[in-house]
């Protein structure tokens, strides 16, 4: 059988990459706009209600509008921007969330992909709320060092073209500790208020890691860091696109450091865990590109579909 697919927005970085992994797929017609027509409300209309799968790789104002064109009911969209991630009537786009997931979104028609700093938050908090080890109150604390092409166009540009010295070194944004992840964090994990977090963007083209930090005695219940490894074991056991390593400090380390960029031209999420009885840290890495953006919208659609979900996914 063969499925029509637009990408409404193929420009940017995440369409570009959806495109890439779609575009060798025998069982994948994708559809193809003029470039003069590509903000054309009637042509971008047509595309997306003749289609099974329509992606919007679009900003959030673009992205409403692009939903208030569908009019066929068997089309099932999958929204890379930030407008439905907490929408009760939309599906996270992350099957490892939660048993069921997947469930939901193979009968949905409403994906809303998640953010990548939120992808690898919730992957190594979410089952600590979902045991009961970390209550939903707590405090949680936590930072994420991205690759510059999270930002898009923009900043891809400003690192490769207008590169000045002081882009050499890791840059903190978002100090307001306000970020448009923030929402979908606390309500996909279960929390009952935001996360303290701090995004940073280095100067590597991708690859991300996000480090939540676990205080022992405000947890529910006494648990050491091999406890929690054991967790993040059985939770992902069965999961394609998970690994869990050793609670071994060195095993997760080169030479001493730790490699954010290891995931990369992957779908893949891996978790740490590190630490001691008094202090302990999760750390998830991804591909920011991958997992963080068009490798989870393409694992979603094939979710969809009743395609092995790995399909066209390394």
């Amino acid at each position: 059988m063969t499925y029509k697919v637009f990408v409404d927005g193929r420009e940017g970085t995440t369409g570009l990459q959806i495109i890439d992994h779609l575009s060798a797929r025998k069982e994948i017609e994708l559809m193809d706009i003029d470039a003069s027509l590509r903000k054309d409300s009637q042509e971008r209309q047509r595309l997306i209600n003749q289609s099974d799968i329509t992606f919007l790789c679009l900003p959030d104002a673009a992205s409403r509008e692009a939903v208030s064109l569908v009019t066929n009911p068997d089309t099932c969209i999958i929204d890379a921007s930030t407008a439905f991630r907490t929408h009760p009537d939309w599906v996270y786009g992350l099957p490892e969330l939660a048993p069921g997931q997947r469930d939901l979104l193979r009968k949905t028609r409403r994906i809303a992909n998640p953010g990548c700093h939120a992808t690898a938050f919730l992957l190594g908090v979410r089952p600590l709320i979902r045991t009961g080890i970390m209550p939903p109150d707590y405090p949680v604390c936590c930072y994420s060092i991205t690759g510059y092409s999270g930002g898009g166009k923009k900043l891809i540009a400003a690192y490769e073209q207008q590169h000045t010295p002081k882009m050499d070194s890791p840059r903190h944004y978002a100090l307001g500790l306000v970020h448009k992840h923030l929402p979908e964090m606390k309500v996909r994990a279960g929390l009952t208020m935001e996360p303290n977090f701090t995004p940073v963007v280095a100067d590597f083209y991708k690859g991300l890691a996000v480090t939540v930090f676990i205080h022992p005695h405000l947890l529910t219940r006494k648990v050491t860091a091999t406890d929690i490894q054991h967790v993040f074991e059985d939770v992902y056991k069965d999961e394609p696109f998970v690994r869990v390593f050793p609670f071994e400090e060195q095993t997760s380390l080169d030479q001493g450091f730790f490699d954010i960029q290891a995931c990369n031209n992957t779908n893949r999420a891996d978790l740490f865990v590190c630490g001691n009885q008094e202090r302990m840290a999760v750390i998830t890495r991804i591909d920011n590109l991958g997992k963080g953006a068009s490798g989870a919208a393409v694992q979603c659609m094939n979710i969809h579909l009743g395609i092995d979900e790995t399909t066209g996914l390394a």
